[in-house]
């Protein structure tokens, strides 16, 4: 194992060390005694004072000793675990990030707001004052993911995605030689039938096992956010924790990478527009302290996350308000509770009456909302005046293979993944290229696909509706042809394509021909069904 190895490994352990240390200085905060939780600390700055000196980094080990120091006086209990001194050291764990990432880097000496910031920590047993922090930790970003590697091998993400690129080869491959086989005549032949399912049934154990590797659990991700509820909180005067719950549920690692953004915005939400001060928390009966909780559980092939607050809840007459400023609807009678809500994640909605440094221009949800729908996720709110909000996030467990349903327009195939279908009808031929129809009492708005990518040509005289679900109820594309349904390799589209709307990527089909991926969310979208509907 080369330097550069080493470096990797020492960079992950430590951001996984410092996330843990972060998490159990605030939970001090709410329990000042528990000793189990000092040891525990003051155990991490050891073990990452050894491991930087080993490493050559003195800088990082010298201010680890600083930080160990400190902690010996909560453990002597010279220093209590209070509010300020913990005020402290959290900017510690921040000076520590920043120094390891510079010393990675080949810069190994300590700034000068960091020997300030080491002198303050080296006097901490005199809590008489109340301790700031340098400026250059106020709004310090994380140098290092943060990650949990406890009882794991770690591998780099860029061997598991050539893994998982090789399997997903072979998927292609696999159906290409049972259309040969079936072609041949072969396929039902005692001596052929029963080494392809030998075969079959072990690929499908080996899919399986790559996409499990691949599998990263969501617990590590949701407690990175326990010092970002309480600084976001403290920087608005108000008071708020962390609760995680179901952190066990496991996503693909591509799946996770995309969650870290939207989930900091709609904790920052929650924090400036839902959670109200101390005072006017007691004054309404509740507890001066908010309560943010993230649960994650597995449904089937989806994660569904669910951030709550209980906090005022989304004002739905303010929402109204700032949409017809903005012309985005004139009668909102006409409009579900639903409808309503999810106008807060359109571009540049914001209800803020003022712009802050953590939210108020309307960015924020739309963000989220991007996201979310770029992975095939959706995005559900459901609030109550006075007593909070949630904010539902539904996301495949993978993004590489999927259950599609193949069709086809003209001399062109599209495969519209399964989880999006809820039904297929026959249409008779209309010279209108859509418009609604009445599906079990329910006025369904419909689009030909013909229309919508400009394929030449006029359509049969018997045309398949599909029916698909999106946010606001449901849609209806009408296409020439089905093809069936089956499993399917999403390909990323080249340089040339990304800026193809409704299109989400590409897969061969087992007969070898190339057919694009549909991106539901986004074509509901720019076909306008999305609005026709509610």
């Amino acid at each position: 194992m080369d330097y550069k190895d080493v470096l990797q490994t020492f960079l992950a352990e430590t951001a996984e060390h410092l996330g843990e240390m972060e998490e159990v200085l605030i939970s001090l905060e709410d329990h000042p005694g528990d000793e189990e939780a000092i040891k525990t600390i003051f155990r991490i700055a050891h073990t990452i004072k050894g491991n930087s000196s080993c490493m050559g980094m003195d800088s990082v080990a010298h201010f680890a000793h600083a930080f160990e120091d400190a902690l010996a006086h909560l453990q002597d209990r010279s220093l209590l675990a209070t509010g300020r001194s913990v005020a402290l050291l959290l900017p510690a764990v921040d000076g520590l990030r920043q120094i390891v990432a510079r010393a990675a880097a080949g810069d190994d000496r300590a700034l000068p707001e960091e020997e300030a910031l080491l002198a303050r920590i080296m006097e901490i047993e005199d809590d008489s004052t109340e301790p700031t922090a340098p400026a250059a930790f106020q709004k310090l970003d994380s140098a290092l993911a943060r990650a949990d590697h406890r009882g794991s091998l770690r591998v780099d993400t860029g061997k598991l995605d050539r893994m998982l690129n090789l399997a997903s080869e072979m998927i292609i491959a696999r159906g290409r030689l049972r259309q040969v086989l079936g072609a041949c005549g072969l396929e039902n032949r005692e001596e052929v039938a029963q080494p392809v399912e030998a075969i079959d049934r072990l690929f499908l154990e080996f899919q399986d096992s790559i996409l499990k590797i691949r599998m990263v659990p969501l617990s590590p991700i949701f407690r990175q956010y326990t010092r970002t509820v309480r600084d976001l909180a403290e920087a608005t005067g108000k008071l708020a924790r962390l609760v995680v719950e179901g952190g066990e549920a496991e996503v693909d690692t591509s799946v996770a990478e995309h969650l870290r953004d939207p989930l900091t915005h709609i904790i920052r939400n929650a924090i400036d527009h839902g959670i109200e001060t101390p005072a006017a928390r007691i004054q309404k009966g509740k507890a001066p302290c908010g309560r943010i909780s993230v649960r994650a559980n597995q449904q089937g092939d989806q994660i569904i996350i669910r951030i709550s607050d209980d906090g005022a809840g989304l004002n739905r007459d303010r929402i109204i308000e700032q949409a017809r400023l903005r012309g985005i609807i004139a009668d909102p009678s006409v409009l579900t509770d639903q409808a309503i809500h999810r106008l807060i994640l359109q571009p540049g909605f914001s209800t803020a009456e003022r712009v802050t440094e953590i939210s108020g221009r309307g960015v924020g949800m739309d963000v989220v909302c991007r996201n979310i729908e770029a992975i095939r996720g959706s995005v559900e709110i459901s609030t109550h005046s006075g007593e909070g909000t949630t904010i539902t996030i539904r996301l495949p467990l993978t993004l590489a293979i999927i259950d599609g349903f193949v069709v086809g327009v003209g001399d062109e195939t599209y495969v519209i993944p399964v989880d999006s279908v809820t039904g297929c009808l026959e249409l008779v031929r209309s010279a209108e290229p859509g418009g609604l129809i009445n599906l079990r009492g329910e006025a369904v708005p419909y689009v030909r696909l013909r229309k919508l990518f400009r394929i030449s040509g006029d359509p049969p005289e018997r045309e398949s509706l599909i029916i698909v679900r999106h946010e606001a109820g449901q849609a209806g594309f009408a296409v020439d042809d089905l093809y069936g349904e089956g499993q399917v390799v999403i390909k990323p589209l080249g340089k040339l394509f990304k800026q193809l709307v409704g299109v989400s990527g590409s897969t061969v089909l087992d007969n070898g021909r190339v057919a694009l991926v549909l991106d539901i969310p986004a074509l509901v979208q720019e076909s306008a069904l999305h609005y026709r509907s509610i």
